[in-house]
């Protein structure tokens, strides 16, 4: 069984990270799931978190948070 993390299969890893930064934007910005999901993938934080040369992937949903918030937060 192949245990590495690749660009092909990087993809089984982000939706629950995805998943815990949508409910913390969302309830850290008082906003709508549905608005905190559609800020996230259309984000440019997305693409380097999608990109596993950026090794994002390592990080903790809390680190997660507060990379996104300081280098990528929407204006509210």
């Amino acid at each position: 069984m192949n245990m590495t993390v690749s660009q092909d299969n990087l993809y089984l890893l982000l939706p629950s990270k995805m998943s815990w930064l949508a409910n913390m934007l969302a309830e850290d910005k008082g906003i709508s799931i549905v608005k905190a999901i559609k800020t996230l993938y259309s984000s440019a934080f997305y693409a380097r978190l999608a990109d596993e040369s950026t090794k994002l992937w390592h990080l903790g949903p809390v680190a997660l948070y507060e990379e996104f918030i300081s280098e990528y937060s929407p204006e509210y």
